[in-house]
């Protein structure tokens, strides 16, 4: 079937929801009743629900925890699984982050990408499918979730509460399928500074989120006239080595070192520059001895600007999803312990034991921690499945590519479903926005993703 002309008849309303959806700043904020997420995430799911059932679904709130919008008859569902939170902005956009703004044909802001677009479009998709009057042979269950970036527990509750799928597709990754999703294995490196007797570095902070390749990291550090001049001389001698982007500032016995880096999201530490591991490798070089130093010294050592583990001792690699990757997300001093919170992408035919194993290794001789492990497992689905094949199938006729389903590090909410895999929203040569500065969605690609939503529903749902 052919969807195009509905969804060409639709595109202005594509666009103005996208960019209402963009607008609500939904950033995971305080617990409150019937608003687990917070007001901001409960906003963009009223907003969604009401906006579906103006189309004609039927839709239904659970508890704040999640929302679906469904269309169709029939004993099969069909799930479509997106999301509607983000992680926080961050700093140096051009483009307002929750402006929805169009530049160039682009519609920026903070989830244009990740997923707030791809929702919008798997709306209008089902919307295209309704007004050809097509009777479905099952139904079709969009469903929106508001917890995707800190944990999914509105997954959880769904899949507690309500009927799952018998097959579902994510448009929250690449396409053409993705059929394997790397292990996310996070955690935090600890060490006690109760006993230390540093007493130049008062505080260090910097990142957000586990997920995010942070672009900021600072360090305060006290010193006199004398020993602040001789750190400023090494920071000199460092950022004419290094010439990282980081800056120096000073006022009366107080010293800040400020480092800036890019962005990314951690399953690509390879798309960003880690601030925090740029600022540690200054540190390093003023020869610090205490705890703190000890702890510094493990981190310029075993991690530094590395993003594979090799230093770690776990560089792994596998046929099916590629090389393991790391960042460090979160870094935090307080007077008695400073903690660096880890993400690690893990190829599928590795075990998270085996990797924490091998980074004991490094950190016993540091005196270092790991604590707060957590560990959600790969998944993989073999490309001879039906729900691949069919998948593969919409697209080739869709674009006329030919080509593999593919890996990725990310995480999507296929693992959270049985029978379900990541389709979509990027195509192959568009840059990997999320969680950046400045992300947006082209319209061209919004347009094209809502056409091929509705082929692969229709194929899906027509499916015996």
């Amino acid at each position: 079937m052919n969807f195009d002309t509905a969804v060409s008849e639709m595109k202005e309303s594509i666009i103005n929801s996208t960019q209402e959806l963009i607008k609500i700043k939904s950033v995971k904020s305080n617990f409150s009743e019937g608003k687990p997420f917070g007001q901001g995430i409960n906003n963009a799911l009223e907003y969604i629900l009401n906006l579906s059932n103006n189309l004609g679904f039927t839709t239904k709130n659970l508890d704040g925890y999640i929302g679906y919008a469904e269309y169709g008859k029939g004993e099969k569902l069909i799930g479509i699984l997106v999301h509607l939170d983000v992680v926080p902005e961050g700093e140096g956009w051009l483009h307002p982050p929750y402006s929805g703004n169009v530049v160039d044909e682009k519609i920026f802001g903070r989830g244009a990408i990740d997923d707030k677009g791809p929702a919008i479009a798997a709306v209008y998709a089902l919307k295209a499918i309704k007004d050809s009057g097509i009777n479905l042979n099952s139904r079709v269950r969009i469903i929106f979730g508001l917890d995707e970036e800190s944990g999914s527990r509105c997954m959880q509750y769904y899949r507690n509460n309500e009927e799952i799928p018998a097959c579902s597709f994510v448009p929250d990754a690449n396409y053409p399928v993705i059929n394997a999703e790397k292990g996310i294995l996070t955690f935090k490196l600890e060490k006690n500074l109760k006993q230390s007797s540093n007493n130049i570095i008062t505080s260090i902070l910097g990142g957000s989120r586990h997920n995010i390749v942070p672009d900021f990291s600072e360090a305060a550090l006290k010193a006199s006239p004398q020993m602040a001049e001789q750190i400023k001389q090494k920071f000199i001698d460092f950022f004419n080595k290094t010439q990282f982007d980081m800056e120096i500032d000073y006022s009366s016995d107080r010293l800040l070192i400020k480092s800036y880096g890019i962005a990314s999201h951690a399953s690509l530490p390879d798309k960003g520059v880690n601030a925090i591991s740029q600022l540690m490798l200054f540190l390093n070089e003023l020869n610090i001895t205490d705890e703190l130093g000890k702890f510094i010294q493990f981190y310029s050592g075993r991690i530094g600007m590395e993003y594979m583990g090799a230093s770690l001792g776990c560089s792994y690699s596998d046929d099916l999803s590629g090389n393991l990757t790391l960042n460090a997300g979160i870094v935090n001093m307080s007077k008695d312990k400073i903690e660096v919170t880890v993400d690690i992408r893990y190829p599928v035919k590795y075990k998270a034991e085996d990797i924490i194993t091998k980074i004991k290794d490094s950190v016993d001789h540091f005196g270092i921690s790991i604590t707060n492990i957590k560990d959600v497992k790969p998944l993989f689905m073999p490309p001879e499945s039906d729900l691949v094949e069919n998948l593969m199938e919409v697209y080739t006729d869709f674009t006329a590519q030919r080509t593999k389903p593919i890996s990725i590090g990310g995480g999507t909410y296929a693992r959270s479903m049985p029978n379900a895999v990541a389709f979509g929203a990027i195509f192959p040569g568009e840059p990997e926005l999320a969680h950046q500065k400045d992300e947006y969605i082209s319209i061209d690609s919004l347009i094209k993703n809502t056409q091929i939503f509705a082929r692969a529903i229709y194929k899906l749902a027509q499916q015996q």
